[in-house]
């Protein structure tokens, strides 16, 4: 487990990788591992930084588990949007330094966190559940919508359309772009950096009075959710 999610703390950052050496599945152990980072990084008072590896954040779910069926990728499923809902809510300022691709569950743990930084190239930020044939989770349209256009929500739910660095910032799937690979982690330490001058119970305060409504609608929907999955791979 430590080895998908490493935790280290720079110059005052506290910097979460997400790297299991393919498409960085947020499988229960994945999940798991950035609970225990996160744990960390709350223990310490410190910003975070969370990341993936080069040319991915992360492409989703892990399909062998959720193919399997059963309880595993009900709790897969589940664990995915409590991590987001954990993300949404966390105390201390969350920036994410989004280093490629970002689909599926990927792109709604994009949408999780305070700041998020991607990087110019042939990336793709997709919610693809209608293309593959799955009907969008309630909870997952919540965590969209609080983040992207209304415009580009209406795309990216109905249609799987797929953005990119390019249109990321004006759809609202990315809040800045930096040209290069190599800007990317600096870029991020340094915005993270900074926010530490804020004060830090007013940014927890204002975090939960700013999307008190959003975790309502999400944990709303994912209750919902809970039972479609129940149906889909707990009944034999």
């Amino acid at each position: 487990m430590d080895n998908l999610a490493t935790f280290v703390v720079s110059d005052g950052v506290a910097v979460i990788t997400m790297d299991d050496g393919k498409a960085n599945a947020l499988s229960i152990s994945m999940q798991a591992a950035v609970n225990v980072a996160l744990d960390e990084a709350l223990d310490a008072k410190l910003p975070v930084v969370l990341t993936g590896r080069a040319g991915i954040l992360s492409a989703g779910f892990d399909l062998k588990t959720l193919s399997a069926s059963g309880q595993p990728a009900f709790d897969m499923l589940n664990g995915g949007i409590e991590l987001a809902i954990r993300l949404l809510s966390f105390p201390n300022p969350v920036i994410i330094a989004c280093p490629g691709h970002a689909i599926a569950m990927g792109v709604f743990l994009l949408q999780s966190c305070d700041y998020r930084i991607g990087v110019a190239g042939n990336f793709k930020y997709v919610a693809n559940e209608v293309a593959i044939g799955m009907t969008m989770p309630h909870s997952t349209i919540e965590i969209l919508r609080q983040r992207i256009t209304p415009a580009a929500l209406s795309r990216a739910v109905l249609l799987a359309e797929t953005f990119t660095p390019e249109n990321g910032v004006e759809t609202g799937f990315v809040d800045r772009v930096v040209a290069t690979e190599a800007e990317l982690m600096p870029a991020a330490l340094e915005f993270a950096k900074s926010s530490t001058a804020l004060n830090a119970a007013a940014h927890s305060a204002s975090k939960n009075r700013l999307r008190g409504d959003v975790l309502a609608a999400i944990r709303a929907g994912l209750t919902k959710d809970i039972q479609d999955w129940k149906k889909l791979f707990l009944t034999s």
